[in-house]
């Protein structure tokens, strides 16, 4: 693929994971090379609204439509990829606390030592909200271990945070670390992702082709794999 045309994707973390198995088999099929971009999608909309862009982008579905509006993506190439929620995990071989309702769910979060979550993540941003809606923020704030986006879980498995809490697949994507389970139902955020190709890429249909391989049921046995509900 060395001498392979570029193709640039701009998409966040949750996709890391299927992209590492995905992007080579689209790569070998089109005879395009990915150079992919990853970031949070309040950063990345930041990023495009200062004139950075791209072939396609891979982001929440909120996002997508905002740039839509604004004539950034085209939009006729909107399109849903996967739904995903947000979950917890612990080191691998650390105690595991029961996270499957909403009361223990709590109590795993006012018992554990340290709190790993982002500040500009959508998970992150989230978690926030659902803290004080507990009435358990106060709390948590006082232990809680933040950065501004990335994998949060790299924190855990580094011994720096009891718990991470973050979308399923960006959970999933960090070795060392076990996926507790999904938020109980009644406190859960699912997240849509969707892709659209610019406006301006220089290569539109390579930014339709990945979007079309990525829909097929070939990459929704992928997405299942990573945590994603595919459609």
């Amino acid at each position: 693929m060395a001498n392979a045309t570029e193709m640039k994707l701009m998409t966040s973390n949750a996709l890391r994971t299927v992209l590492g198995e995905i992007a080579p088999a689209f790569e070998r099929a089109h005879g395009y090379r990915i150079s992919v971009s990853f970031d949070p999608a309040q950063r990345m909309l930041k990023r495009i609204a200062a004139g950075e862009t791209a072939d396609a982008a891979i982001i929440s579905a909120s996002a997508i439509d905002q740039l839509t509006e604004q004539g950034v993506i085209a939009p006729a190439s909107r399109r849903k990829l996967a739904r995903y929620g947000v979950g917890v995990a612990v080191r691998a071989g650390a105690p595991e606390p029961d996270i499957g309702s909403v009361e223990a769910f709590k109590r795993a979060l006012l018992d554990a030592k340290s709190i790993a979550c982002t500040v500009e993540g959508a998970s992150g941003i989230y978690f926030s909200k659902l803290i004080e809606r507990l009435g358990i923020a106060a709390e948590v704030n006082a232990k809680a271990v933040r950065r501004g986006g990335g994998l949060i879980a790299e924190l855990v498995a580094a011994g720096e945070a009891e718990l991470a809490v973050q979308q399923v697949p960006e959970l999933l994507a960090v070795p060392g670390v076990k996926l507790l389970g999904a938020f109980p139902q009644e406190l859960q955020n699912i997240s849509v992702l969707a892709a659209g190709v610019f406006s301006a890429s220089k290569l539109p249909q390579a930014g339709a082709a990945l979007i079309d391989f990525l829909s097929t049921p070939e990459a929704a046995r992928v997405f299942r794999a990573k945590g994603f509900e595919p459609g």
